[in-house]
């Protein structure tokens, strides 16, 4: 092992001891930022890694929310245009365990309209380094979806859409849930997105619509629960139109999800190309942590 990557979310912790030829092994734990306060940060990532380290010291290199206010530190922003990671940005934390040393990757913020992100960069980082000389827009589908401009290296712009935690307390929290199921219905997706684009100004009625076809017409759970994502995601493109419209395309998720904007994205014209989000982690980080050897 050379040194360790880490992708420490809100939700979650992943490390993996990486190698000359990359990563060795992996391990999660569910001690996301949104579970730790600032002291318990060190000895959650310990209980995770400690079985690869040795007496000599190790660089980890993390990315992701553990570098957000309510993070281990805060790690400054860095103002786009520029590239989407830059080693002079890095942020060192002190540790109590000598075997480790410890450094957050920034992430990036937007003036007008004001927008940031942290753990996206890396992943346009690693877009970057398995498609050298990508021009084109990079999506991040997911909680807080991001549309990324990408020209020249650098990332130009982004936008943010809160698709994942609308659909979330949505379909858990609002009237809604009341006919929503764990099943799907391609169907009623394609026309929750194209109802989306054609009239986003009516996605208030179009949500409440739901409900009342479940109960008038007889509207089924799987439909109900397909519909409501092709009508947020549709007010997200319609919102995103300037990024997609006659770009190239990468999308960065999770399979299932990115099959989604897949899927709505081809009925309008584009065929985007899909990239593991966890290959694009890693190739992110390994291009930072290479770029601090030199």
């Amino acid at each position: 092992m050379d040194w360790i990557a880490v992708d420490w979310g809100t939700s979650n912790l992943r490390a993996w001891a990486m190698g000359p030829d990359g990563p060795l092994a992996e391990a999660t734990s569910d001690d996301g930022m949104g579970r730790l306060k600032s002291d318990q940060f060190e000895p959650a990532l310990l209980r995770l890694i400690t079985p690869w380290l040795t007496a000599s010291n190790t660089q980890v290199l993390a990315c992701g929310m553990v570098g957000a206010r309510q993070g281990w530190r805060e790690s400054p922003y860095r103002a786009v245009p520029c590239t989407p990671l830059d080693a002079t940005g890095i942020l060192h934390v002190a540790t109590a365990d000598p075997r480790i040393t410890f450094h957050i990757a920034p992430g990036l913020s937007q003036d007008r309209p004001a927008d940031v992100m942290r753990g996206e960069e890396t992943q346009v980082a690693g877009v970057l380094a398995l498609h050298m000389g990508f021009d084109g827009v990079i999506c991040h589908p997911g909680t807080h979806s991001k549309w990324v401009q990408v020209s020249a290296g650098e990332v130009v712009g982004f936008q943010t859409s809160m698709t994942g935690e609308l659909f979330a307390l949505l379909s858990t929290q609002s009237v809604l849930r009341h006919g929503l199921t764990e099943g799907w219905d391609d169907a009623a997706f394609d026309v929750g997105v194209a109802d989306a684009l054609q009239s986003p100004e009516k996605i208030a009625s179009r949500l409440f619509a739901l409900r009342a076809e479940f109960l008038l017409h007889g509207l089924t759970p799987a439909a109900a629960r397909a519909r409501l994502s092709g009508l947020l995601i549709g007010i997200e493109l319609a919102g995103a139109k300037p990024y997609w419209l006659g770009q190239r395309v990468i999308l960065v998720g999770a399979p299932a999800l990115a099959a989604n904007y897949t899927r709505a994205l081809t009925a309008h014209g584009l065929t985007p190309e899909t990239l593991d989000a966890t290959a694009c982690t890693l190739a992110g980080l390994s291009s930072l942590y290479t770029r601090m050897q030199q």
